[in-house]
């Protein structure tokens, strides 16, 4: 506009040139073990920085660790209940927490204390929000080490390799489970993957610091979280001792570099194992002697005491558990997971630049190796895991980013061999680079893995997150019902947070602990979500079902506290009623005529019944307080009830039972009447 002023200010011209901002560190999208052969001067592909990385993996993984089920009842019972008792005060104890097994570090668990002690501090005593809290806090670890892992892939391997690997375990119904689940097993992945980011980059002279990084991660994975991990690190420790990797190393040199090579790996490996000094320290504390809880586990799994004794009392399962599982976790990806290495081999013959192979030079490892030893480690675990008889789920863990990342190297490689095809069939590289079929190819793929993950993780919530959804209504809605009729605490009939749909009003639930209430759980034990989502006020115990196995039983509750640098002295008591061998032990069940509430699963149209397992759900005096569908697996096509489409004709097909809270009619009305407000 005319006639009107500004202002305009300049940056300084005599500041020190030290002062200036530098420019932002550029990562050459070719300087990576792979090289894209087309499009190399053109835009590159995108891929997020390692800021949008974490806030998109974190919304995924937050949203786990609100909606995701509780999958293994050794999570609970191992690992919530210990952490329970330490920050509560009570919880269920397992033979294996007991002192005179002790195969369950403590160093473990008391790592988590404070993301439960915080939101106690911040938010009273109300438990569901630390197990939250808890959650939240895996969710955020299991981001970092994701986002640090596709960073250092991109940086080290190849750009679209870390976008493919990026989506996969953005998407991964395995992801999915695993990222916020409170074992060992995921803590180990979260090193594992740390570990695993590190060592993209080759062991070189110039860069000692990978190795301890490397080496302090594995060790890491192992010592707090689950031994057996370790087993992940021997391609590192090869590639370590064996290949010249990231050094050039002229033939008269090679002794004096292995020489160097191997005392930095020692003393790598003994400032790593000074983690085993604060783990013994307070495993030692927590059972009262000294005690690693490590070699516990090591020696249980491999070394039994007796014949008879080990894992395998606890089921056996065919040598293809694994990979049936492993189709339900990551589908079609397991199946470009274990197709790299041979992948690989063919690439090395087909697309022979993609590796960086014009020209050979003996006096340092070729990309070729260093690519196949980072993906040697899932063919390692895959097969020691096959190997055992006794299999679960969870220890499968570690490896899952693995999985992700072989996967995306098949992609990449088997969209070179297209690429290469084309060029043959058209001599001209140019059109190649024009073409859409290439990124058509990999977009269906990363689309079409994606869709059946999250179908498969819509399908676990609906299907199975029925008991977390009954003991949030017995927080929620039938306690302070039951509050409301003895006078204790007013429930309006109309309350404003109802209309509007917003979030339910928290109630005070302290006056519970004068009722002596008793929630009881039969055949349905090994789904219960953990004391942390059962208010405080109501004691949870066993009643005699068809199971005959050992059932967990009460930390000393009594125990006196006499030790000034533990947290509960009840850790180091021996119970009574513990054995390694599975046997039933009676005194840790109670009669069903003690009960107030029973958690039990009824399918109504599938009854199934005994003298141990009645349907308590039709007893006359028993009433269904909250109730969520569960799917009946032996009743429903396989197809139906491992995905979910929103398709009526879908749905039809499946069986469900219900999940219930029920009340005991006598006993309830009996309570409510001796302890109803006096006005």
């Amino acid at each position: 506009m005319a006639k009107v002023q500004t202002i305009r200010f300049r940056h300084p011209t005599n500041r020190p040139k030290e002062a200036a901002a530098e420019p932002p560190k550029r990562v050459d999208r070719h300087a990576g073990i792979l090289q894209d052969q087309l499009r190399r001067s053109q835009k590159a592909p995108w891929c997020p920085s390692f800021s949008l990385a974490v806030r998109i993996l974190f919304l995924v993984r937050f949203s786990a660790a609100m909606y995701s089920n509780i999958q293994d009842c050794d999570e609970v019972f191992n690992f919530w209940e210990p952490l329970h008792y330490l920050d509560r005060g009570h919880g269920f104890q397992t033979w294996e927490t007991s002192p005179e097994y002790a195969i369950r570090s403590y160093a473990y668990i008391a790592l988590h204390l404070i993301s439960v002690k915080i939101p106690r501090l911040l938010f009273g005593d109300e438990k569901r929000i630390a197990f939250f809290a808890l959650r939240g806090t895996l969710a955020l670890v299991s981001t970092f080490c994701e986002a640090k892992f596709y960073r250092m892939v991109l940086e080290k391997v190849n750009w679209r390799v870390a976008r493919y690997m990026f989506f996969m375990m953005l998407t991964s119904s395995g992801m999915w489970n695993a990222s916020v689940a409170f074992l060992p097993s995921s803590f180990a992945m979260y090193f594992v993957t740390l570990a695993s980011a590190f060592n993209m980059e080759p062991p070189s002279s110039r860069n000692p610091q990978r190795t301890l990084l490397v080496t302090i991660f594995f060790a890491t994975a192992a010592i707090v979280g689950w031994p057996f991990a370790l087993a992940l690190s021997i391609p590192f420790v090869a590639e370590e001792l064996l290949l010249y990797a990231g050094d050039i190393v002229p033939a008269a040199d090679k002794s004096k570099w292995m020489v160097g090579r191997w005392l930095r790996f020692g003393r790598s490996v003994a400032t790593a194992a000074l983690i085993f000094v604060p783990v013994i320290g307070v495993d030692s504390l927590a059972y009262g002697k000294l005690t690693i809880a490590p070699w516990n586990i090591i020696k249980y799994n491999i070394f039994p005491a007796a014949a008879g004794k080990g894992p395998e009392l606890y089921g056996t399962e065919p040598w293809d558990y694994y990979l049936a599982n492993l189709v339900l976790n990551f589908n079609g990806l397991l199946l470009l997971a274990i197709a790299s290495l041979p992948v690989l081999v063919i690439t090395y013959f087909v697309d022979t630049k993609r590796l960086g192979l014009a020209k050979v030079d003996p006096e340092r490892s070729s990309p070729f190796t260093l690519l196949a030893m980072r993906l040697l480690p899932l063919y390692l675990w895959v097969g020691i895991l096959t190997a055992q008889p006794h299999k679960e789920e969870r220890f499968m863990f570690p490896a899952y980013p693995l999985i992700c990342f072989n996967a995306a190297v098949t992609l990449y490689l088997t969209r070179g061999w297209l690429e290469v095809a084309y060029i043959k069939a058209t001599a001209s590289p140019y059109q190649a680079s024009k073409a859409n079929l290439f990124s058509r190819f990999t977009l269906s793929a990363i689309a079409a893995t994606s869709m059946l993950s999250v179908s498969r993780i819509i399908a676990l919530y609906t299907y199975y997150h029925a008991p977390l959804t009954v003991v949030h209504d017995f927080e929620v809605e039938v306690l302070p019902k039951l509050l409301n009729s003895t006078g204790h605490i007013y429930l309006p009939s109309h309350h404003p947070y109802y209309e509007k749909g917003e979030v339910q009003p928290q109630y005070n639930l302290t006056h519970l602990k004068d009722f002596g209430l008793r929630l009881c759980v039969g055949k349905e034990w090994h789904r219960f979500p953990g004391n942390y989502l059962i208010p405080e006020g109501i004691r949870v115990d066993w009643i005699k079902s068809e199971f005959s196995g050992l059932m967990p039983g009460h930390f000393g509750e009594n125990v006196p506290q006499t030790s000034r640098f533990w947290l509960r002295d009840g850790t180091k008591y021996v119970p009574s009623g513990m054995n390694d061998m599975n046997r039933e032990e009676l005194g840790h069940l109670v009669d069903i005529s003690t009960c107030d509430y029973l958690l039990d699963l009824d399918f109504p149209q599938n009854p199934s019944f005994s003298p141990l397992e009645p349907r308590y759900a039709v007893d006359p005096a028993w009433q269904r307080l909250a109730c969520a569908p569960f799917l009946d697996a032996r009743n429903s096509p396989v197809i139906t009830r491992i995905l979910w489409f929103p398709l009526e004709s879908w749905q039809q097909t499946n069986e469900y039972g219900d999940y219930c809270l029920l009340g005991n009619k006598e006993r309830i009305t009996r309570k409510v009447g001796e302890r109803k407000v006096v006005s």
